[in-house]
């Protein structure tokens, strides 16, 4: 954008640039305001904000991502000029729209060394598989094997629970944790080691087929001062023999990076609405779909939101290192302590929401397409039910995409925070029965591409883009006024007469065991089974 068009949105006392330009109610007058309009006028109904929401808003922040990148290598990836440029620019946006503006801190291990070296009753060198918020150190003593399951593989509960380390003493200098994989989170196992007593922890694999490999790419959903490391199945029967000692190691090297949170004050406080989207890009380019989407379609809202002085306290997050495995997010949730993560009535996800080749996503929460592979906290059948609600009111089909956990949303669910979010697609190929309902090209991705050079300005559709954009003011506003549906506290109505009306119901168009089997898109490690 020009120099003198992006001081004008940054340097305004309210929102300089809109995200969206259909709005869902005509104005009285049958016009909708200027831009100057919506930059100094108070957006306290879904009339108002809707109507300042606008596609020009968001593309004007995309194309900012994009000649960031540009200047800085071609990409905004974590530890990159492109990212920390990013990062600048959105406390740039959010300072200039009047809300607070905090670059937070966390440290993450980009190069890592690790190693088990069995000692007795045979000595052996097994391979080993990152695990992700692993502590450092070396550890030298007896392996104590957890509940393992090395006969009937298929249904092991290794240390999900703390009775299974009852009986085994933890009591000498240097014990070792030996549990297997299956049912419960690895942060969960690793828990419970600790707590019994445990030095360190061995990880190894089921056994089953496709599961008999080194245990690797794993993400706990907390940082360990013990070491963490994962090997495989047949690692681990040998590591499980009687009289088994064992000397294992991990060294990090830690880089530092930053997440951008934007807060909006609440008329109350200890009831926070928070909405975040990843910020960084991969290697490969400059991530305008991945999520650039997400990033600058918050930093609209909140630019809109400025002066609507909101019941509950509104919080926007830009999370660092989500493609390098949820990092940041996972690092902030774990920075916090239980109070303050009580105090976040529920969170809201935006990764990737204007694919090229879309479909309306919205996170399947009441698990009617699919059954999800994580717990999914109440109160998150209210915000899908939100975000449907707002599909029927456009007219626009919608369906279920996985609650998977798989993207900045995983800490918060972890931590039993109602979840929701919006998603049109990665890899997944769309098929004839999509394509005939949402238009595009069927046997094509969704993005075709995702994490690849060519995400660029020109990877969107901005049809998709504009309504989804809609839809996160939507949600981000409902909760603003209150969460009652969600956690039942009671907050404020909105002003004007706006009916919301019941969910059409989604479209089930993958197919699978519930109608479901299109999953979220990667992004490096995994925290369950």
């Amino acid at each position: 954008m020009s120099s003198s068009t992006r001081a004008r949105r940054i340097l305004g006392t309210a929102a300089a640039g809109a995200l969206i330009g259909s709005t869902f109610m005509a104005l009285p007058s049958g016009a909708a305001p200027s831009q100057n309009g919506c930059d100094n006028r108070t957006n306290n109904t879904y009339d108002k904000l809707l109507e300042c929401v606008r596609l020009d808003g968001v593309m004007e922040h995309l194309e900012e991502f994009q000649a960031i990148a540009e200047a800085n290598g071609g990409n905004r990836a974590d530890q990159t000029p492109g990212y920390q440029a990013s990062v600048d620019y959105v406390v740039e946006v959010l300072e200039g729209a009047g809300w607070s503006a905090e670059v937070v801190p966390f440290e993450y291990s980009v190069r890592t060394t690790r190693g088990v070296q069995q000692l007795t009753p045979t000595q052996a060198t097994h391979s080993t598989g990152s695990i992700t918020m692993s502590g450092g150190g070396q550890v030298t003593g007896a392996v104590i094997p957890v509940d393992l399951w090395l006969d009937d593989r298929v249904n092991s509960t290794s240390g999900c629970e703390e009775s299974d380390f009852a009986g085994l003493d933890f009591s000498g200098p240097a014990d070792i944790a030996l549990i297997q994989r299956g049912s419960c989170t690895f942060e969960i196992k690793a828990s419970n080691a600790e707590a019994a007593g445990a030095e360190a922890v061995i990880l190894m694999n089921t056994g089953t087929p496709g599961n008999t490999g080194v245990l690797a790419n794993v993400t706990l959903n907390r940082q360990f001062d013990m070491p963490v490391v994962g090997v495989s199945f047949a690692a681990g029967q040998a590591l499980s023999a009687p009289g088994s000692t064992a000397t294992m190691f991990v060294e990090h090297e830690y880089a530092t990076s930053y997440n951008v949170i934007g807060e909006l004050a609440g008329k109350t406080g200890g009831n926070v609405v928070m909405a975040g989207a990843h910020l960084d890009s991969v290697r490969a380019g400059s991530g305008i779909n991945d999520n650039g989407t997400g990033s600058a379609a918050l930093l609209e809202i909140a630019q809109q939101m400025t002066k609507s002085r909101p019941h509950n306290t509104v919080r926007f997050a830009w999370w660092g290192a989500e493609e390098l495995g949820l990092l940041g997010s996972t690092q902030w949730v774990a920075q916090r302590t239980q109070a303050e993560l009580d105090e976040i009535a529920l969170y809201l996800n935006f990764d990737m929401i204007g694919s090229p080749n879309y479909f309306f996503g919205v996170y399947d929460a009441n698990e009617s397409s699919y059954a999800a592979p994580v717990e999914v906290p109440a109160g998150s059948e209210h915000i899908e039910s939100t975000f449907e609600s707002f599909y029927t009111l456009k007219g626009e089909p919608y369906d279920d995409t996985e609650f998977s956990g798989r993207s900045d949303y995983q800490a918060f669910i972890n931590n039993g925070i109602p979840s929701g979010g919006l998603f049109t697609g990665a890899e997944v190929r769309k098929n004839a029965a999509q394509q005939e309902i949402w238009g595009g090209t069927a046997g094509a991705s969704f993005d075709p591409c995702y994490h690849r050079a060519c995400d660029d300005l020109a990877n969107l559709d901005l049809h998709a883009l504009d309504v989804n954009s809609d839809a996160v003011a939507f949600a981000v506003f409902t909760y603003a006024a209150s969460t009652e549906g969600v956690n039942g506290v009671r907050g404020a109505k909105i002003p004007g007469n706006f009916t919301i009306p019941a969910p059409a119901g989604p479209e089930h168009t993958f197919a699978g065991p519930l109608g479901g089997g299109e999953h979220d898109h990667d992004h490096g490690d995994e925290a369950t089974e």
